[in-house]
């Protein structure tokens, strides 16, 4: 496409994959439109399609004033150009308002829409005066992060956890996270920083490392897998995992979890099962460097795999995923309160086979990176109500890990706080430097 960026002609398709349903913004990201891009542009072509995404409904809630016919249906490229051209102007200072008009006119007119190109020009204009004015930037650097968000989901966490944390959780999904990395070696600590990559240490995890600066996935090291990206309560999740001899890890994919269960457990032998046949094969792929102490397997996560022999099982089912709209924001454009009795009723089978799995006296973490009681609290009770299981307090796992030195000192105390009065442990997002997650530890009776 003359005359358009790399970067913004990868956010543009990537954007209308989304809107169209073709695939994941995640997913996108990491293929090979973006990995073919020069670091710059593919730093600026990932901040155009998160932040895009993240303030959907407040672009969308400013662009249709200026519309001839506010109501009107807009063909989806002719929508993507002026999002994607209102985002850059309401919120990246840096970018030239000439840029970010003239290239989405662009767009408009080679996406086939050229008679759409006028009034792109003219909403777009529209919008960088209004943004130009000293009333307007006001009201921006106002603007309430919960506005991003389906009513719905505002209603449903004011709530459950109270008008402040509804606030945190609102304004960490709106706010660009720092990469967060797993480092266990020292050496390669130093040769990142050699490589100009700048840490900090993570708030919870001695093994976490914060990016502050530079591009981590650009290293040696990266490329090698001697560090990867994974946000701290992931890591969490696996490290809340007791030890055993006999691990299954029943949604194993894409394999960090799995990878720190193997770290952690050098002598068991590890079963990590996935659903989906593509994502299945990618896990076998990035897993293959652990040889037979790993067996990856295709398989249904709400069908037994194993039958009481597993000392210990990591139930990490799929979910809702609204503990992390920061990093995956097209979810609350997809996802409808109904959704969640449905998520529910497969996570229930997924704890009720990971159970069975288990040998007598063997234990199972259940998490989700969900906010939602439907597929946390509720799936437990239903486990425990049955028999099945006994709640175990995840309390005792974390002084585990703080002896052991894998949680810092800090971490541990913060974590003790986010105990629920059950046992439980919940990540609320902007209560701690993580995404939301849940996680219980349950036991099978003998």
């Amino acid at each position: 496409m003359a005359g358009i960026s790399p970067a913004r002609k990868a956010a543009f398709a990537i954007l209308l994959a989304v809107e169209e349903g073709q695939s994941h913004s995640d997913d996108l990201l990491r293929g090979r439109r973006i990995e073919a891009l020069v670091s710059a542009d593919r730093n600026l072509a990932t901040a155009l399609v998160l932040g895009t995404l993240r303030w959907q409904i407040e672009l969308d809630r400013h662009i249709r004033p200026l519309l001839s016919r506010p109501n009107a249906k807009l063909d989806a490229e002719v929508l993507i150009a002026l999002r994607l051209g209102a985002f850059q102007l309401r919120h990246l200072d840096r970018v030239p308002a000439h840029a970010a008009i003239d290239e989405s006119v662009e767009l408009t007119k080679q996406a086939g829409h050229r008679f759409a190109s006028a009034m792109v020009n003219a909403v777009l204009r529209k919008v960088a005066q209004a943004s130009s004015k000293r009333q307007m930037k006001e009201i921006i650097a106002g603007d309430d992060p919960a506005g991003a968000y389906p009513h719905w989901m505002i209603e449903r966490w004011t709530a459950f956890y109270g008008p402040k944390a509804k606030q945190d959780i609102c304004t960490w999904g709106q706010t660009p996270p720092f990469p967060t990395v797993r480092i266990t070696d020292p050496e390669t600590e130093r040769e990142l920083d050699a490589d100009g990559i700048r840490l900090e240490p993570g708030e919870l995890l001695s093994a976490a490392r914060v990016v502050t600066s530079g591009d981590a996935t650009a290293t040696a090291a990266f490329n090698e897998g001697r560090v990867r990206l994974q946000d701290a309560g992931s890591q969490l999740i696996a490290e809340l995992v007791p030890r055993g001899n006999a691990i299954l890890d029943c949604c194993a994919a894409p394999g960090g979890k799995t990878l720190i269960l193997a770290e952690r457990n050098p002598s068991a032998h590890i079963v990590a099962c996935e659903a989906s046949k593509q994502r299945a094969a990618q896990l076998a792929k990035r897993l293959a460097t652990l040889g037979s102490r790993v067996e990856c397997r295709h398989a249904d996560a709400t069908m037994p795999v194993e039958e009481s022999v597993c000392d210990v099982v990591l139930a990490d089912v799929p979910c809702s995923g609204t503990g992390t709209l920061g990093r995956n924001p097209e979810i609350r454009h997809r996802l409808k309160p109904e959704d969640l009795p449905r998520q529910a009723e497969r996570q229930k089978k997924i704890l009720r086979a990971a159970l069975a799995a288990a040998r007598p006296g063997g234990q199972v973490v259940y998490s989700t990176c969900s906010l939602e009681p439907e597929e946390n609290e509720q799936v437990v009770a239903a486990a425990i109500e049955s028999g099945e299981a006994r709640r175990v307090s995840i309390a005792t796992r974390i002084d585990e890990l703080r002896r052991d030195g894998i949680l810092t000192v800090s971490g541990a105390g913060r974590l003790r706080d986010c105990i629920t009065p059950d046992g439980d442990l919940r990540l609320l997002p902007g209560h701690l430097q993580s995404d939301g997650f849940f996680a219980t530890l349950l036991k099978k009776p003998s």
